[in-house]
């Protein structure tokens, strides 16, 4: 049996995608989280963490500090952990091109909007006000553009006359738990990269709006 790829989760909050992935890594998945790292220490995804006995650590921002400070703190606590694969689940901080390319082709991120419309905060709200007839949500690989590395799946959702932010929210985020221990699971496999600027599953360069499930 190949080793078990270390997967390492980096929070704000509640970390309900967190717990998807913890859910996902089962004995068909060659995945293990061997961390998760926050910068809130009352995120609720922290006691998610500890009830798996998964282990902990909390990198909260320093008054006057700058970005690159801070992601040098934040460097060392994931490296603490050899992490494979390194998944911002809602961490919500933009972290610097220096960090994000320490980890190139090693951070995944997902992102509530059909990418790449909608990059950045308030994609429901967005959506709705563009009266869009569908919404949803992107995985991608992280790269130092935000929002904007390679899509490797997205899960569309319908947008209805009546939705407010917060519902559509809701339909969004239980898509989001499906797709992103999937892409997780493909890394785990070896069936997942990034190649020259793109996302690549079992050989395939993938479109702009990654694998096609349509």
């Amino acid at each position: 049996m190949s080793q078990s790829c270390r997967v390492l989760v980096l929070i704000s909050g509640n970390g309900s995608n967190l717990q998807a992935i913890i859910d996902g890594c089962d004995d068909n998945v060659q995945a293990e989280v061997v961390g998760v790292i926050s910068n809130n220490p009352e995120a609720y995804g922290l006691i998610r963490a500890h009830q798996n006995e998964i282990d902990t650590s909390c990198v909260i921002a320093h008054q006057d500090e700058t970005r690159s400070e801070y992601d040098e703190r934040l460097l060392s606590a994931i490296e603490q952990y050899q992490p494979d694969l390194v998944v911002l689940a809602g961490f919500m901080r933009i972290l610097t091109d220096e960090l994000v390319m320490r980890f190139e082709g090693k951070m995944l991120n997902i992102h509530p909007s059909l990418l790449p419309k909608y990059t950045g905060l308030h994609t429901h709200q967005r959506a709705i006000d563009a009266k869009d007839v569908e919404h949803g949500a992107s995985v991608h690989f992280v790269t130092p553009k935000l929002d904007s590395g390679p899509v490797i799946l997205q899960a569309k959702v319908p947008v209805y006359e009546d939705d407010t932010a917060e519902v559509l929210a809701e339909r969004v985020n239980e898509q989001e738990h499906a797709i992103y221990p999937l892409v997780v699971k493909w890394f785990s496999q070896q069936r997942l990269k990034m190649q020259n600027g793109a996302a690549v599953l079992d050989g395939n360069e993938l479109e702009q709006h990654g694998y096609a499930t349509d």
